[in-house]
């Protein structure tokens, strides 16, 4: 009798038959061995894929991004070539990145331009604890462009800002190349006053009922010193304010007096040996404008005072700003 083919069907196999067993498992095995294979090398290029964009975007310089450090998170903004000398924008009390916002178009053609909030400002975090001294708040500034692979970079500090930058070079000497301050105070006898709604809301519980019942117009107000008499502030820079805590307002202002009372800016910035460059705005209603001059015992260090402007020239006059700024940057980095 002639044997009938091998059927399909596994119906139809012979249990008996012990060599056709194996020519069926084989090719499942070798199949699942292949599936598991191609499973594990997804999921290793899905991860190698994920870090490579994750570090892309720590290091890209355009955008925005939150960092998770120390003591609370805080909010980055990026602008400029990636590959362009670092340029730090560092603000005032109350203030945020926003107040830069008519500087950087100008400055992130040629520059990489790096604005941070504080912590208790803008976007940042606003713990009720501790963390707002001006040295930690240098520190923070100096892990965040760790984070973002900053090498070196030149730092431009407004108001407390400056105090802020000059902690940062202090502190890191190797990353700063060169220091502009705008309105920053060189000593505290050269304070005028911030106004009738910034005495106030120093003075215990009066401040604090004072700062929960807040309008617009009451921060206008506050914010009036921030300039030259009859600018008005942008509504963007009202918010700043109001979306500060009282705690995050008042521990940065006394953390600026605690500083400036420690050691006068010129003493400080003397030994560091940074390019300086001083701006000044001829009306600025809180710190005494021929005060700048207390910074010429910074070796070669360049005082500019810009008139018919107050406290905050790069809000008040923008493109003369943003020209010392280049004029300056432009220096520094020419004589490396």
């Amino acid at each position: 009798m002639t044997a009938s083919p091998v059927s399909d069907n596994p119906d139809d196999h012979d249990p008996q038959a012990p060599d056709r067993e194996p020519q069926v498992r084989r090719p499942r095995r070798r199949r699942r061995r292949i599936i598991a294979s191609t499973v594990l090398l997804v999921v290793a290029g899905a991860l190698v894929g994920n870090t490579a964009m994750v570090n892309w975007q720590d290091a890209d310089a355009t955008g925005n991004s939150i960092l998770p450090l120390e003591g609370g998170n805080i909010y980055v903004s990026q602008d400029g070539p990636r590959d362009a000398p670092a340029l730090v924008l560092i603000h005032g009390l109350g203030a945020s990145t926003s107040w830069w916002d008519p500087v950087v178009p100008m400055l992130a053609s040629s520059y990489r331009v790096i604005r941070i909030d504080l912590l208790g400002h803008g976007r940042s975090a606003k713990p009720a604890g501790g963390g707002y001294a001006i040295p930690q708040q240098a520190h923070r500034v100096g892990q965040a462009l760790d984070r973002l692979y900053v090498k070196h970079a030149i730092l431009v500090g407004h108001s407390t800002g400056g105090y802020v930058a000059s902690a940062l070079a202090e502190q890191r000497g190797d990353m700063v190349t060169a220091l502009a301050l705008i309105d920053t105070g060189p000593r505290m006898d050269a304070f005028i006053s911030g106004g009738p709604v910034g005495q106030l809301i120093d003075v215990p519980v009066v401040g604090q009922l004072l700062w929960r019942l807040r309008t617009d117009g009451i921060i206008r107000r506050g914010l009036s010193t921030a300039f030259a008499p009859g600018f008005t502030a942008p509504q963007q820079l009202v918010d700043d304010t109001r979306g500060m805590t009282y705690h995050a307002l008042t521990a940065t202002s006394h953390a600026s007096d605690d500083y400036l009372t420690q050691r006068p800016l010129p003493d400080r910035l003397t030994p560091l040996g940074k390019p300086l460059l001083v701006i000044f705005g001829e009306q600025d209603q809180r710190w005494r404008s021929s005060s700048a001059a207390s910074y010429r015992a910074v070796a070669d260090a360049r005082v500019e005072l810009i008139p018919g402007v107050g406290h905050s020239p790069m809000l008040e006059d923008p493109p003369r700003t943003a020209t010392l700024l280049l004029t300056f940057i432009s220096s520094v980095l020419g004589g490396r």
